[in-house]
């Protein structure tokens, strides 16, 4: 049985991978350098763009990036309604690097008198973590690649 971590998971890394599309089409975006390095950002610009673009698809709660904060809000996959995660990302400093980056996940199942908290599969924060960091090192390439 696939669960709801499973699937985040794969999205996840899904968008990440879809995010870095080859040139032409409309829908493409363009990394442009002075968004990365220049943006008012307590934190590497890098990671604190991954780390948005690998979580877009679960509601945000809170975004800082003078303190390089990110926490979604609870998701629910419409395929298992009875499952719900919540991610929290700290880009902790200025460095590309992975002890920069700090992830942690919440689940909860749904159960007599409301949702409680269930243990999560080992090493999903990680698997998440290498996603962020695989995309940031995907941004800082395409920026390179422009100058």
């Amino acid at each position: 049985m696939i669960t709801l971590t499973h699937r985040l998971l794969c999205l996840a890394l899904f968008l990440g991978l879809s995010a870095c599309g080859g040139s032409g089409g409309g829908d493409s975006v363009r990394i442009d350098e002075p968004e990365v390095r220049t943006y008012a950002l307590g934190v590497n610009g890098y990671l604190w763009r991954a780390s948005l673009d690998t979580l877009s698809f679960m509601p945000m709660d809170g975004i800082d990036g003078q303190s390089g904060t990110i926490l979604t809000e609870w998701y629910v996959n419409p395929d298992v309604p009875t499952e719900r995660l919540k991610v929290n990302v700290f880009v902790l400093d200025e460095a590309l690097r992975a002890d920069s980056l700090r992830v942690s996940v919440f689940r909860e199942v749904a159960g007599p008198g409301g949702w409680n908290a269930a243990p999560l599969r080992a090493g999903t924060a990680e698997r998440i973590e290498d996603a962020i960091l695989t995309r940031a090192r995907e941004i800082r390439i395409a920026v390179i690649e422009n100058d």
